[in-house]
């Protein structure tokens, strides 16, 4: 081969290598890109940097439905979201403690403070805040033998002066309209009504006045006046159905009285005071417009003096006994269950100095003992240590139950100081004298029933005509003694004069006798 040709093929050689680096090159910098778009991409994906550009909008679709691409399904997936608990299994980022938090936090009624606010600027609702049941909803019950109630749910509205309760639905809902008078005994007069109004959402005609004051805590609308003042009306107009509709609360709830009675209030001021920590306001008089979760409107009378456990609301059930334990509880009462004469449980002459104790209530006018002496002899001979008791009107009641609960027996003539028998010692025994004029049903209703759900035991002792003043008063022969029936026939009024009014009780001691061992035998068995 010559020089030429040598030359010639090196140079050929160098061409072909510079050729295959030059393809190589561009070979290694296009899989270099392509890998660098690659790895771009999926740290793209997978970095948490990502996250805060969707992280707005989620927001913003939990906090304000409606916002953002509401139209989305996973809009509607978040509006639902905020009325719905969530599972800490369902994958939500939601942080643990945050959960936990938004599961500890006090339901908005529970926040002992009130908001208040202007009416140009009415206080903001939460609506992402836990609602209660029945939202939005009003439960009126106009059955049963005495009352009327409404029960009202949601953003609830009082106007004192106006004697109104205005619910503004959350929902659509139509115009309704109740008349309401709170007091326990329907059609009682002197009690104002109170309109109860659903709002009918699809109007702007009747729009609902601007909060003025925003409560925390449901509230209870009530009447006094009526019957109370008589202190068996007290307790059974007033008092027993206020513990009814207000414990489940345990004080967190606002009272609001129509027709006050601040003597009333004062008297019962401790029983009160427990029942809401708040005070009372003066319906009538009061021209703020407060906001309530919920409003029940008028108590509920189950029975006289009485309470059904079955018809208590809440669904915790209370009895009369619940209702003496809290009185115990509000006056600081010691004794919870009355003397034991159980036999062997101490000896002879320790027993005989352990006497049981009967509190004889002797009325100072109509319906009263004309032989409390022989009375008392008689209930000392049957074992009893006797005090005789003439309670008085003015008489400061946590006196009063101090000293009835010091007592094992209650013995009276039917009337309004037999329910002092609220005070007694669970298991103590109450013995009703009645007058004479077939009012044994009565008896048994007012105070029989009752006493027995106390937890007391009832003794019944029903006079004859020979030991009512009565007859001497009008002889033998008038219609009041001969023919009871009769008098009962002619209406109400004639046996609240004759039977009530009228009469006193001369108790034959000999016909009382077993009575007053029955009394003792049962102490015997506590």
């Amino acid at each position: 081969m010559g020089a030429g040709e040598g030359k010639q093929g090196k140079g050929l050689v160098r061409s072909w290598a510079q050729r295959y680096l030059n393809l190589g090159f561009v070979a290694g910098f296009l899989l270099v890109l392509l890998t660098y778009i690659v790895v771009t991409q999926q740290f793209a994906i997978t970095s948490p940097d990502a996250v805060p550009t969707m992280t707005p909008h989620r927001k913003q679709a939990i906090s304000a439905p409606g916002a953002g691409v509401t139209g989305t399904p996973e809009g509607r997936v978040e509006e639902k979201a905020e009325t719905k608990p969530v599972d800490a299994s369902s994958g939500d980022e939601t942080p643990k403690e945050e959960q936990q938090q938004q599961h500890d936090a006090e339901p908005e009624w529970k926040k002992p403070e009130d908001t208040v606010a202007t009416e140009e600027e009415p206080p903001k609702r939460d609506d992402t805040a836990a609602e209660p049941l029945d939202n939005g909803k009003v439960v009126c019950t106009t059955e049963g033998p005495f009352s009327d109630t409404c029960d009202v749910f949601g953003d609830v509205r009082t106007n004192g002066t106006a004697h109104t309760v205005t619910l503004v639905p959350a929902t659509e809902t139509e115009s309704r309209e109740w008349k309401i008078q709170p007091y326990v005994r329907r059609g009682m007069s002197g009690i104002s009504e109170v309109t109860v109004t659903q709002l009918d959402s699809t109007s702007a005609a009747s729009p609902a006045p601007a909060c003025t004051v925003t409560h925390r805590v449901p509230a209870i609308v009530f009447a006094l006046g009526g019957l109370t003042g008589n202190y068996f009306h007290d307790f059974s107009d007033a008092l027993v159905p206020l513990f009814v509709a207000s414990r489940r609360y345990g004080g967190e709830v606002q009272l609001l009285a129509s027709n006050i009675q601040p003597w009333w209030l004062g008297k019962y001021e401790a029983v009160v005071r427990r029942l809401s920590k708040y005070d009372v306001v003066d319906l009538d008089h009061d021209d703020q417009i407060r906001c309530f979760p919920s409003v029940t409107v008028g108590l509920r009378m189950h029975k006289e003096f009485d309470i059904v456990p079955e018809l208590v609301p809440g669904g915790a059930p209370l009895s009369m006994v619940d209702f003496t334990a809290f009185l115990r509880e509000t006056y600081t009462l010691p004794r919870a269950a009355p003397i034991s004469l159980m036999k062997d449980i101490s000896p002879p002459e320790d027993q005989e100095k352990r006497k049981p104790r009967l509190m004889l209530l002797h009325r100072g006018h109509y319906r009263k003992f004309v032989n409390v002496p022989e009375i008392v002899k008689a209930a000392e001979k049957a074992g009893f240590e006797v005090s005789i008791a003439d309670p008085r009107f003015d008489v400061r009641v946590e006196e009063l139950a101090r000293s009835v609960n010091s007592f094992d027996v209650l013995l009276g003539v039917h009337g309004a100081g037999l329910t002092n028998a609220v005070f007694m010692p669970t298991g103590a025994v109450v013995i009703q004298v009645v007058p004479y004029g077939n009012l044994e049903h009565m008896a048994k209703v007012d105070f029989g029933d009752p006493v027995a759900d106390m937890g007391l035991r009832y003794l019944e002792y029903s006079i004859t005509a020979e030991e009512s003043t009565l007859l001497e008063m009008l002889g033998p022969d008038h219609p009041v003694i001969k023919d009871p029936e009769s008098v009962h026939r002619s209406g109400w009024d004639k046996v609240a004069e004759y039977y009530l009014g009228k009469q006193d009780v001369r108790v034959d001691v000999e016909r009382f006798a077993p009575t007053l061992a029955l009394a003792i035998e049962h102490l015997r068995q506590k």
